[in-house]
């Protein structure tokens, strides 16, 4: 059986037990973070929290809708074995009682529907050696090898390197997506969770990728160029850089993209396809 509970009824003991067991374990799920991203949320519950599916609720036109927050981006059901059949129902319920405007699963998860899906790309624990050697493309290998005149440096947040991603940061155009973007650096500095790594040509900082750092793993959140500079090939050398010093122990996650330019360069340091199922109103999104 499953139920809908309010944020203020949840057993957020019971929910993070749930979430730390689970074999979809990720990023986005945890309290905290939902607590940052979403500022108003709930849950479904399966049983006694056998499985749970956390639901962001964003208010428009004076109704709640499910839609996916910035900076998030697999949520879905989440239990020790993934279930086709509790999974179908969770969708089910969530189609019933909600106004679902978008709403993403995570990577895990199966469904008897078939839902359209999303790309991401990750790479494994791998040996940086033999990753550069059989799963780069060889024009990357070229390109990272002629930027080896530039310089490698993990920075910290300070007001310096906020304003360098201020000013060159692309995608976000609303004053309140990239306070909310500043917020979350800080939420994740505070949380020892956030790396900044960073290419310098001579003294001058020209790129920067912004990585959320999980135990087991690293995921970009944003890679911030100059573009200026865009012949020194900063981008391809600052991931290269970071293959070679953390993949042989945390996996890398490139946060997905469905642009092909985008696809391609993720692709091009080994990459692996992560396809993970969503779910969309066609109506809600003609009227957005």
């Amino acid at each position: 059986m499953i139920r809908r509970v309010k944020y203020k009824d949840i057993d957020f003991q019971k929910y993070t037990k749930c979430i730390q067991h689970s074999v979809q374990k990720n990023w986005y799920a945890g309290k905290e973070v939902l607590d940052e991203l979403c500022g108003n949320w709930e849950v479904l519950v399966y049983e006694d929290y056998k499985a749970v599916l956390p639901v962001p609720l964003k208010k428009k036109l004076g109704l709640n809708f499910v839609i996916m927050p910035l900076f998030c981006q697999q949520l879905g059901v989440f239990s020790e074995k993934d279930n086709c059949e509790i999974n179908d129902n969770f969708l089910q319920f969530l189609k019933r009682n909600y106004k679902v405007f978008l709403y993403s699963f995570n990577h895990h998860n199966s469904f008897s529907e078939n839902l359209e899906k999303k790309k991401n790309y990750t790479i494994p624990v791998s040996d940086y050696i033999l990753l550069r050697r059989k799963k780069y493309f060889k024009g990357r290998k070229s390109t990272a090898k002629c930027a080896q005149h530039l310089i490698y440096k993990e920075i910290e947040l300070n007001q310096e390197h906020l304003s360098f991603i201020e000013k060159n940061f692309k995608g976000l155009k609303k004053e309140t997506d990239i306070k909310k973007f500043k917020d979350y650096l800080y939420f994740l500095n505070n949380n020892h969770s956030l790396k900044l790594s960073a290419a310098y040509l001579e003294e001058r900082l020209i790129n920067v990728a912004v990585l959320v750092n999980e135990s087991t793993q690293l995921s970009l959140l944003g890679l911030i160029n100059d573009e200026s500079y865009k012949a020194e090939n900063g981008p391809s050398f600052l991931i290269d850089k970071i293959l070679d010093k953390y993949i042989h122990q945390k996996e890398f996650n490139f946060m997905g993209s469905n642009i092909r330019g985008i696809e391609i360069f993720f692709k091009s340091f080994g990459g692996e396809l992560q396809e993970y199922p969503y779910l969309q109103s066609r109506i809600l999104k003609k009227l957005s």
